[in-house]
């Protein structure tokens, strides 16, 4: 009786060091793509912040044109009315 107990225990300890070594290589081939899919990932990323660079210097340039812009239209109308004000008076001295 003791040798059948023996020799199913060795049987039953072969079977699980066999399959514990199975998962162990599935483990460890599924944390090897993960690293891959990460490093993936880290290049999409990069690609899409040199995008994201690349569509935000024209968009400031364009911000910064138009700021630009009306400031010469602040100055260009504080000229007119200025020059308004000086005929008005000049029409008043006139008179």
């Amino acid at each position: 009786m003791t040798d059948t107990t023996q020799i199913l225990l060795i049987v039953v300890i072969t079977v699980l060091t066999i399959l514990l070594s199975a998962v162990g290589v599935q483990v460890f081939l599924i944390l090897k793509e993960i690293r891959e899919s990460i490093r993936k990932v880290n290049k999409v990323l990069d690609n899409a912040g040199e995008v994201s660079e690349a569509i935000t210097r024209p968009i400031a340039s364009l911000s910064d044109t138009i700021t630009g812009i009306s400031g010469v239209t602040g100055i260009l109308g504080w000229l007119s009315s200025r020059k308004k004000k000086r005929e008005k008076e000049a029409e008043k001295k006139n008179e």
